[in-house]
């Protein structure tokens, strides 16, 4: 068992004395305690003796945890532990609570019948804790004899009903009155007309910490540096939120990420207000709440935050950067809109060294997250390492750089998708030719003209928005486009209706022209029908081979090459069992990748923007005799 050094209570709790009185007005109407407590410079009261100690100890059963009896010996309870505590029990007023404010009933309404320790705790306390408030704004302060360590120090927990959170735990009673010294400084840390300046040496520490803390994320130290802007930010040192901030958007954690005053200075808008007003469009509809966060700023900035807001919601919103940092940043954009997410990443990590803050206030290049092309980049994984790159002209070690999100293959289409909605798809592959120039292959007129990028979701919106007939004849696929590889473009369709064997017409000889082009659709695990799938190759306008698996049956046209022959993957199983299927596509998969040299973007299909467009029709126009439907949205149909 290990043991912790006692901690110091004198030195502290003088401290703290100090600062609360130098923190009065002198003019401020105040009790005769606090009056004689400002003059005395002392909070606190004269020490318990180890007998006064041992009375109490008799008089409430239990001995007490070791932190809170090294404080009674300096001070016998203690005035303003915070702000809204304002007298804390000594040996004479510490009492067990015995839930006489029928509390523990009231929280235990809350409870799940799946509630852990934790939420389960939550309602104990108020039956077997230690009440240490005497006097206060509706705030409890109880130690849970029940929770503790290997130090035999008691947690405590704080609770106030107008807070509505749940009660707050500390891990003993130093760090409970740590956390009350801090409180006491966020609650001064901007004074008001006619209060003195709050400064002394607590916050010229922390001041100096935060500093510190500022030169240590440059140089790619940022986990201590997020440390101490936390402690910093709790002592309410107005530079620690905006700095602390930058880094949790980068780790991923948005939730209460406002970047402080920071966001609305003019010199810093042009990072930070891209990335606050993105979440916000994520996550809200009514924009009056914007202003919330951006009180204090100028007409400039706040006009910046509304028409940044209406570029993240059109898609239009590019983010720009000055230097080699800002020319990397387009040679980044061009990559990843055509799919290659892993080496667009790569080009702002090499350029990252280069990249010069806005002022001391900045830490990361932020904006990009915004960039409907640029943000889908960003992991946790990725932020890490982004962090941990030395920048702004300091000087550090370089990490190792994050794996790549994209296999080197075809073979993860078979990977199970997390929410089971890709479980057919079809994909053209067209070798020496641009991403630019596949629309002009593969479909006419207008609609072989290239949308923005957008989401899987944002293109299936666009694409039913206005529609009012659905013919079952007519299957038309929306398509997305980016490179596959070295000499391959792609154009990828993830939500493909179930194949019509009979009338389907491959578009490989149409989009070969001068050119190889390769089809597959596969629904070896669709729900629509039975498993199928489907190969077909042509070169310079002309099928060369194709092979079709349906109903158990394979057809097939050309000489087929020994390493895509069906039978090697289907042989006279007809496929009835999903590992079958899974097993058969995946092999599949692999030997066209091989055969061809060839991937896909995991990561830009999946989670990215990707250009699209319209194909013609994957099925041939029905013949006299054939029946088809035309839906309307009204719901007629006609034969």
């Amino acid at each position: 068992m290990t043991h912790t050094t006692p901690f110091d209570w004198r030195p502290f709790l003088v401290r703290w004395s100090g600062e609360w009185s130098d923190s009065l007005p002198d003019d401020e109407a105040r009790s005769e305690e606090d009056e004689a407590a400002r003059r005395a410079r002392w909070l606190g009261f004269p020490p318990a003796s180890e007998e006064r100690i041992a009375a109490m100890e008799e008089r409430l059963g239990r001995r007490m945890p070791p932190s809170y009896r090294e404080f009674l010996k300096v001070s016998d309870g203690w005035q303003h532990a915070g702000g809204f505590v304002w007298l804390l029990a000594g040996t004479a007023d510490a009492h067990w609570h015995n839930d006489e404010l029928g509390l523990a009933d009231m929280f235990e309404e809350y409870l799940d019948d799946d509630a852990g320790p934790d939420e389960r705790r939550d309602v104990d306390i108020w039956r077997r804790g230690l009440q240490l408030d005497v006097e206060s704004d509706i705030t409890y302060v109880l130690m849970d004899p029940e929770d503790v360590d290997e130090d035999g120090e008691w947690a405590v927990y704080t609770w106030a009903s107008w807070r509505a959170a749940a009660p707050e735990r500390y891990a003993n009673f130093v760090e409970f009155m740590r956390g009350m010294h801090q409180e006491f400084h966020n609650l001064r840390a901007r004074p008001g007309e006619g209060e003195p300046e709050f400064v002394n040496d607590t916050t010229r520490e922390q001041d100096a910490l935060v500093q510190q803390a500022r030169l240590e994320v440059l140089r790619g130290n940022w986990e201590w540096a997020g440390h101490a802007l936390d402690e910093a930010k709790e002592y309410g040192r107005p530079r620690a939120t905006g700095l602390g901030d930058q880094i949790r958007r980068l780790l991923g954690q948005t939730y209460m990420v406002y970047y402080g005053g920071v966001v609305t200075d003019p010199r810093y808008a042009p990072e930070l207000l891209p990335a606050l007003v993105a979440e916000h469009a994520a996550h809200s509809k009514d924009d009056s709440t914007l202003m919330f966060h951006l009180r204090g700023a100028g007409d400039d900035v706040v006009s910046s935050a509304y028409t940044t807001l209406e570029q993240v919601r059109d898609g239009t919103y590019r983010y720009t950067a000055a230097g080699p940092f800002g020319e990397a940043v387009e040679r980044a954009r061009e990559l990843a809109r055509w799919g290659d997410t892993d080496e667009a990443w790569r080009t702002l990590m090499d350029a990252l060294p280069l990249w010069q803050p806005l002022g001391p206030d900045h830490l990361v290049p932020l904006g990009w997250v915004a960039d409907p092309v640029l943000g889908p980049l960003l992991t946790p994984e990725r932020g890490r390492e982004l962090l941990s790159t030395p920048r702004g002209g300091e000087e550090g070690d370089a990490p190792n750089p994050t794996a790549g999100l994209d296999p080197h293959d075809l073979a993860w289409l078979a990977d199970p998708d997390p929410h089971e909605q890709r479980t057919a798809y079809r994909f053209v592959l067209i070798e020496e030719v641009n991403p630019e120039d596949v629309p002009g292959r593969l479909a006419e007129g207008n609609e072989a003209a290239l949308g923005d990028p957008v989401t899987p979701d944002e293109a299936r919106n666009r694409f039913l928005r206005g529609k009012t007939e659905f013919s079952s004849y007519d299957d038309k696929a929306l398509m997305a486009v980016g490179r596959a590889g070295t000499r391959w473009s792609f154009a990828f369709d993830g939500t493909p209706a179930h194949i019509d064997s009979q009338r389907f017409v491959s578009p490989a000889a149409a989009a070969s022209e001068g050119s190889r082009a390769v089809v597959v659709w596969s629904g070896l695990r669709t729900r629509l029908g039975k498993p199928f799938f489907h190969l077909s190759v042509a070169q310079d306008g002309a099928e060369q081979y194709a092979f079709t698996y349906a109903d158990g049956q394979v057809h097939r046209t050309g000489e087929v090459p020994r390493a895509l022959d069906p039978e090697r993957f289907f042989g006279s199983r007809r496929m009835e069992r999903s590992e079958e299927n899974t097993e058969a596509e995946r092999s599949l998969l692999q030997a066209v990748t091989a055969e061809f040299g060839v991937r896909l973007p995991r990561h830009a299909i999946t989670n990215g923007r990707l250009h699209t467009f319209t194909t013609r029709s994957w099925t041939r126009p029905p013949v006299e005799g054939e029946a088809y439907a035309v839906v309307s949205i009204s719901g007629e149909a006609t034969h």
